[in-house]
């Protein structure tokens, strides 16, 4: 199965990062040519790039970038160079573990380095950069695989906010399944949640799955509940930004109520994640840190004049928590958690 689209890639003989502008779709297909740390910041902080697998990408290749540009001579030099870009990336968004495991990633295997020049040590991090990719495409190729086993043909499954192609390398996690089905000769139909207040199912997840000849309805957040309670879905699969040990897992705001209106109509809900959004030092998802945007994307994003009075107060954190005991289960790359997912958790990381 080939990457539907690239969101993410590296240019190095520019030492640009090349990101799909995701603010502007569906209306207009427009890529970034991002060369200063500062440009790489503020795409992940807008959520030009956004998903936590394309998140570590552009996370792996910025902090190459920055390190690139380093004059440094010594090891000690260059480390300090590449602290910098490390922690000032790391500052972009507080709750997609992807962010820390790729730029952590990327320190180890400075470390590794640290007896060699300065320029195999840049070597070394463009090599690792591009692996995280390559790794993230069998990754969410392997969860495609493990998720269609569940789908049979004729289904229709929901899915909130946009865990598809543009959300990693090419592939998708949550929409993986779909896209492998669909592959396998299933038909598979998806109800995409318009995800409040930023959009991306409906701007994001069915632009992707219309492209990509999938029978798409749009339905806004609200009316999640009455097509559970018509029988219209057999199953549910969304994606993640983290996991706990417990098993509770941090996603776009909404998820949570998702969980628990599945719960109540008895259909199952998947959490597709790779094994790095899995936090095995997070004990459970009070633990997570909740990311809280501006209140602009309530009262005026989407409108030609701001919708709420301007003294209006706002709350509008990014993320809920879906406790454990809603999930179905968690498909990884190792293959699908259940319940007890403390136990299942620690058993694909052999924690003792």
């Amino acid at each position: 199965m080939k990457a539907l689209i690239e969101p993410v890639r590296l240019n190095d003989e520019t030492s640009e990062l090349i990101l799909l502008d995701q603010t502007l779709l569906p209306g207009k297909v427009e890529y970034l040519h991002l060369t200063t740390q500062e440009s790489i910041w503020e795409a992940i902080y807008k959520l030009q790039v956004r998903g936590a697998p394309a998140i570590g990408i552009a996370a792996g290749y910025g902090v190459y970038l920055g390190a690139k540009a380093s004059n440094a001579t010594t090891y000690e030099e260059f480390k300090k160079d590449f602290d910098k870009s490390k922690d000032y990336l790391a500052s972009s968004r507080p709750t997609a573990v992807n962010l820390f495991w790729a730029l952590e990633r990327m320190a180890s295997r400075l470390e590794k380095e640290k007896s060699k020049t300065v320029l195999e040590m840049k070597s070394a991090l463009l090599e690792e950069s591009n692996q995280i990719l390559l790794d993230d495409e069998e990754v969410c190729q392997s969860i495609g695989k493990f998720g269609a086993d569940l789908l049979k043909d004729g289904m229709t499954i929901l899915t909130h906010c946009n865990a598809g192609a543009i959300a990693t390398s090419g592939f998708g996690t949550a929409l993986a399944p779909v896209y492998v089905a669909k592959d396998q000769g299933k038909n598979i139909s998806v109800y995409a949640d318009e995800t409040r207040p930023l959009l991306q199912g409906a701007r994001l997840t069915a632009w992707e799955l219309v492209e990509s000849g999938v029978d798409t309805t749009l339905i806004c957040d609200n009316m999640a509940s009455i097509v559970m309670k018509e029988g219209k879905i057999d199953a549910i699969f969304v994606g993640c930004d983290r996991v706990a040990l417990n098993g509770d897992t941090a996603n776009k705001i909404g998820t949570s109520g998702v969980a628990i209106l599945a719960k109540h109509y008895g259909i199952p809900f998947y959490v597709c994640a790779p094994m790095s959004t899995i936090d095995i030092e997070c004990q459970t998802g009070a633990d997570i840190h909740i990311e809280e945007r501006p209140g602009t994307e309530i009262t005026d994003m989407w409108y030609e004049t701001p919708m709420a009075p301007s003294k209006v107060n706002t709350y509008n954190p990014a993320f809920d928590v879906t406790d454990h005991e809603l999930i179905t289960g968690i498909i990884t790359e190792k293959g699908i958690l259940r319940p007890n997912y403390k136990e299942s958790i620690s058993s694909i990381f052999d924690l003792a």
